[in-house]
């Protein structure tokens, strides 16, 4: 940004945060309990904020006994070594994650290890078990479910809590940072806020909390080699902490390091470009992966394990286990026996609707091959030498269970169906020291610049679940700490000298936190739930003077656009119609219906 003599301020702040993610959310409120005044804003739209940490499983990566931990990250990072004072952050904050629980979250955290204690499910807990101290670690939760956004609706709160401190811009994408041209402090920030750019000063740091890249596909292409991979979890991670750090000469670390996560490796049903993916074809996913299927690459030719515990996208590679460059066109391939199968699988609201409506149907393999553009000869041959091992009872490619091979049927129908490779999250961003400061390619500070999250998290190699988020919590509270500290070092006027520039007496920095007022007529009561995915769910139900329901209407919702909305739209009608909260869910969209059904509860609670 040029010297203007006309250049004004819009707003001042103590703190500026960028993301209002769970990174950011954390380093808001830490923040703001050291005193600062915080602008915290998010480039989605209200409801729509909490970056990857709305959408993940709210699992949190814990223990209790540090060099164990220490140990078994090592080893995952392995044969990478993470950066110690970064990596040192990281085991400190899950050895004492059960503290921050109790102090900060004010929840006794409830392990995930003993709550699936004998069941095959542990696995999601102890990715790795083959690895030193792998039983040393632990997913914290908040209570006893998953996928239900609870972590994030505490985190959320803990924010609304501090309102007097922190002012919430939604909507409203950080777009630049603005640096002293001298001493490289940065100073503020610009931000489009309503379709105009504001110059924001902020007296003692900006905070970086904007996620990674896993929207932006020029990016993709650039540092994952891939043409594209689809967003599990928010679509507003487009890579504009890059950008940003580019401009103040950062230092970029990890940028190869992602996760994915998916039913077979990390993927599941393709979907179209810019549409949230699924985690699973349904959700008993080892059914699917059981029996006469398969899946094929680009070439019509298997490449990986199917049967095996995912393991966020990571496949086995000689010893070790690793991110593969993906597949442009990969298809799950199956007989007739696994289309009955997989069609009488019973649904517990956690099945993707209508997937086998995708399957791609003939009557012979070669058909098959040319319905789904692969070579016939290659995927006949590959058919062949599966029926091949499943018949000697050995898998001698992948080495797949021998109880999960099946030999295709000789006569068909066959079938396909589209998959996809999915992107959970990226973890490259800026270097950062043990302060969260970002630091520039000689390794030294760029003052008054802070970062936490995925945007440059410690992540290198192997991951497990629960880390990201941790790091969040860890990270979060550490750069929003510091960011509030009073700073001396007061940038030097130099070629870009915004030391005079005035404050703008026109522009008011209102927070967008949501003062909606609902009127209320004859026989109509208000009801309330956050049981669902988004930020809360307000209803207002009409009663007739004899107490029937006869109208249901949604004031206030967040929910996702795919699922979510069927509910919002399905949900109120059958509730008048059957006169009663108490519905069948509608599939696929079990959150939701729950905190409508909880919400026109909560209404008729106060019918007199």
């Amino acid at each position: 940004m040029s010297h203007n003599q006309d250049f004004q301020w819009d707003a001042v702040y103590d703190v500026a945060v960028l993301g209002f993610g769970g990174a950011g959310a954390t380093a808001a409120r830490f923040a703001a309990d050291n005193g600062a005044k915080v602008l915290l804003v998010d480039s989605a739209p209200e409801g729509h904020e909490g970056g990857n940490t709305r959408y993940a499983g709210q699992m949190v990566g814990a223990g209790k006994d540090y060099e164990a931990l220490k140990n078994y990250h090592e080893h995952l990072a392995a044969p990478l070594k993470p950066d110690q004072a970064a990596f040192t952050n990281l085991i400190e904050g899950m050895a004492n994650m059960g503290d921050y629980f109790r102090k900060y979250l004010d929840v006794e955290p409830v392990s995930m290890k003993k709550m699936l204690a004998g069941t095959p499910s542990t696995a999601y807990v102890t990715e790795y078990p083959e690895l030193p101290d792998a039983d040393s670690y632990d997913d914290y939760l908040v209570h006893q479910g998953v996928d239900d956004a609870a972590l994030w609706k505490i985190l959320r709160q803990k924010v609304l809590d501090r309102s007097k401190l922190i002012d919430i811009w939604y909507a409203s994408p950080a777009k630049h940072l603005i640096q002293d041209g001298v001493s490289k402090t940065v100073i503020g920030v610009q931000i489009e806020r309503k379709h105009v750019l504001r110059n924001i000063k902020v007296n003692n740091g900006v905070v970086l909390a904007v996620g990674g890249f896993e929207n932006n596909q020029e990016m993709i292409q650039t540092f994952l080699q891939a043409p594209y991979l689809a967003p599990i979890g928010s679509l507003y991670n487009q890579g504009d902490g890059i950008k940003m750090l580019e401009e103040v000469n950062a230092q970029l670390w990890n940028m190869r390091s992602f996760e994915s996560l998916g039913q077979f490796h990390g993927l599941s049903l393709k979907q179209n470009k810019g549409v949230r993916s699924t985690y699973a074809l349904n959700v008993f996913w080892q059914e699917s992966s059981t029996g006469s299927v398969i899946v094929v690459g680009d070439d019509g030719t298997r490449y990986f394990n199917e049967a095996e515990m995912n393991r966020h996208g990571h496949i086995y590679n000689h010893g070790d286990w690793v991110v593969p460059l993906n597949q442009a066109h990969p298809y799950m391939i199956f007989d007739q026996k696994k289309y009955d199968e997989l069609q009488n699988e019973p649904d517990d609201g956690l099945k993707v609707p209508g997937y086998l409506d995708k399957a791609i149907k003939a009557d012979s393999i070669e058909e098959l091959a040319q319905k789904i553009t692969k070579n016939p000869a290659i995927l006949e041959e590959t058919i062949a030498e599966f029926n091949f091992m499943a018949e000697q009872g050995k898998d001698y490619a992948f080495h797949r269970n021998p109880k999960t091979l099946r030999k295709f049927s000789s006569t068909g129908p066959y079938y396909a169906i589209a998959l996809r490779q999915n992107m959970l999250n990226t973890q490259g961003g800026g270097r950062r020291n043990g302060h969260c400061q970002v630091v520039d390619p000689n390794g030294n500070p760029i003052p008054h610049l802070y970062e936490a999250g995925e945007l440059g998290s410690p992540f290198v190699n192997k991951y497990t679940t629960g880390g990201n988020i941790a790091d969040c919590l860890i990270s979060g509270k550490i750069a929003g700490e510091n960011a509030a500290t009073l700073k001396q070092d007061l940038p030097v006027s130099g070629s870009v000298d915004f030391t005079d520039a005035k404050i703008n007496p026109d522009f008011q920095a209102e927070s967008d936190e949501d003062h909606n007022h609902y009127t209320l007529g004859k026989n109509q009561y208000l009801g309330y739930s956050n049981k669902g995915m988004g930020d809360g769910v307000v209803v207002r139900t009409t009663v007739s003077d004899e107490g029937n329901i006869e109208n249901v209407e949604i004031l206030k919702q967040t929910e996702s656009d795919d699922y979510g909305l069927r509910a919002i739209k399905e949900l109120p009608k059958k509730i008048v119609a059957k006169n009663t909260y108490n519905v069948d869910a509608v599939s696929g969209a079990s959150q939701t219906s729950r905190a409508i059904k909880e919400a026109v509860k909560d209404s008729l609670s106060k019918v007199k």
